[in-house]
């Protein structure tokens, strides 16, 4: 180790040169698969947003002349069906049906528009995976009654009562008043850049007697949890199973719902950031093989160059593979040196380039991720690198002939 210190150092600027090529290489493996990973850490984290293992069950479609006009044509889903999936469903955790509105929010003298009024049961929160920031959800007995309470968002509660506690005030939407009696935790903007927390929920038949004056019992859409990520296929079928019963389908005829799985969503999503990494990881592995073709040209010059010490060395008992030994620690260190550097940049310019992303992004907020698997791969990568590129030069100096060898000028 003494002796390949001295020999770089007598040749700085070559030896630094030689390292830039690792450097560069280690530097961008790191960057680029941490990149990948915090793009696929985001889609997983807007996904959770969603809720955890999340069915939707929309009403079916409806044709007409032969062209089907599209989901939510039929009218199909009632706020019984939630029920009993949550009840009958063994893979199902908890189930809520959903009706929707939208409207202007006053309260005092300011107003704010809310395109997601939506009229829920008390088990969407946890369908959805959403807490409570700050008071209490609406019980059974509110959605009996048709009580005119409401839970709302972050961001209504900013633009409504941005000096003020919120629990206890009125809101009106559509010129009928609605008590506060909760906040919910700020979730952000999804993926898409919609705010999440521009919501209010209340009771489901608030919304459907008083928002929308309407005497049926049908919904838009049924929201359910599934208990476990491997229990959404188990979910689906016993969802579909249960609908057809309830809707009295008989058999041969088709669903009057659908059911569709975020999971196989999800799923898709981290195989595509998966193979983005495998990529980008590839890509820039190939720098690390410039780095090395690098080694074994200032490896073969400084055998070269040092001939006659190795005869030298030989004429004073040294073996072959003593020589090779030296030759080889000397590239070793060479690509180890500027895999630390490497690992080090590569860290503080993945940092700094998400920060920057984040900065210029203001919906994207993506996480920082430095793999401890990434960085001793491009350590372990750059040594074998030095080993292999550095065997050529060093095998060649051990095969020198002594006599030759001194005789070199």
């Amino acid at each position: 180790m003494r002796v390949a210190l001295r020999a770089l150092a007598k040749n700085k600027m070559r030896a630094t040169l030689t390292v830039l090529g690792i450097v560069i290489g280690v530097w961008a493996v790191i960057l680029l698969i941490s990149i990948s990973q915090s793009a696929g850490l985001m889609v997983q984290e807007q996904f959770k947003t969603l809720g955890t293992n999340v069915l939707i069950v929309f009403p079916s479609s409806r044709s007409e002349g032969g062209v089907q006009q599209g989901a939510g044509t039929v009218v199909s889903l009632k706020a019984a069906d939630a029920d009993a999936i949550a009840k009958d469903c063994p893979s199902v955790l908890a189930a809520s049906p959903i009706v929707g509105a939208s409207g202007q929010l006053i309260a005092g003298n300011l107003n704010w528009y809310c395109n997601e009024i939506s009229g829920v049961n008390t088990l969407y929160l946890t369908v959805r995976n959403w807490q409570l920031a700050r008071g209490s959800f609406f019980t059974e007995g509110d959605i009996r009654s048709a009580a005119k309470v409401c839970v709302v968002g972050q961001t209504v509660v900013d633009n409504l009562f941005p000096t003020s506690d919120p629990l206890g005030r009125i809101i009106r939407i559509k010129k009928i008043p609605f008590h506060v009696i909760g906040v919910l935790e700020a979730k952000g903007a999804n993926m898409f850049g919609q705010d999440q927390d521009n919501v209010v929920f209340a009771p489901i038949s608030t919304v459907q007697k008083r928002l929308r004056g309407s005497t049926f019992n049908n919904v838009d859409v049924l929201f359910a949890a599934a208990r476990a990520a491997d229990r959404m296929e188990e979910a689906t079928g016993e969802i579909k199973t249960l609908l057809r019963e309830q809707h009295r389908i008989r058999k041969g005829v088709g669903n009057d719902f659908e059911v569709r799985n975020t999971s196989e969503i999800a799923r898709v999503l981290n195989i595509i950031s998966t193979v983005m990494t495998l990529l980008l990881g590839s890509v820039a592995s190939v720098s690390l093989m410039v780095g090395g073709v690098g080694i074994m040209n200032i490896m073969l010059v400084s055998v070269t160059e040092r001939t006659r010490e190795i005869g030298i060395r030989m004429a004073v008992g040294a073996r072959p593979r003593d020589i090779l030994r030296q030759f080889l620690v000397e590239a070793i260190l060479l690509s180890t040196l500027g895999g630390l550097i490497g690992v080090v940049l590569g860290i503080a310019v993945a940092i700094g380039v998400t920060q920057a992303i984040n900065n210029y992004l203001v919906y994207a907020q993506w996480p920082v991720s430095i793999s401890m698997t990434s960085i001793v791969i491009a350590l372990v990568f750059a040594g074998s690198v030095g080993m292999f590129f550095g065997f050529y030069p060093a095998r060649k100096a051990s095969k020198l002939d002594p006599i030759e060898a001194l005789r070199y000028e």
